[in-house]
Formats: structure tokens, sequence, C-alpha cells
């Protein structure tokens, strides 16, 4: 599997994006790991803290009903 963002060349990953972040969580509101979403290691942090920063700018909730 190939890595979402590289195949696309997408550079930055937007906090701001909440849509493209959601791809990326489980049901339950937790980050999916590496193997599950498939990303490499460089995207796969930037997803982690761009997801982060977005739940801290109340963008997104930290967990789900």
């Amino acid at each position: 599997m190939h890595c979402y963002f590289c195949q696309r060349n997408i550079k930055e990953i937007n906090f701001r994006d909440t849509r493209a972040l959601e791809k990326f969580m489980s049901a339950l509101g937790k980050i999916r790991s590496r193997k599950k979403t498939g990303l490499c290691a460089y995207h796969q942090r930037r997803l982690a803290q761009a997801i982060k920063r977005a739940r801290f700018m109340a963008l997104m909730s930290y967990t789900k009903e």
C-alpha cells in the first residue's frame, strides 16, 4: 500500500480540513495506526499532529458519541 499523501503530492496536511482528517480516524475517534492507514512515517507523524491540533482548536471532538 502506498502513502495517500505521497501519491497525491500533498506537502502540507492542513488541520482545518477536518473531512480529510476524519478518513484516518476510527469510529471511536482514535487515530488509526500506520499499518491501517498505509501512510509513510513522515506523513503519519504530520497527520497525528494535525488531528491533535484540530482537536485542541475545537474543530474536532476527542471522542465520538
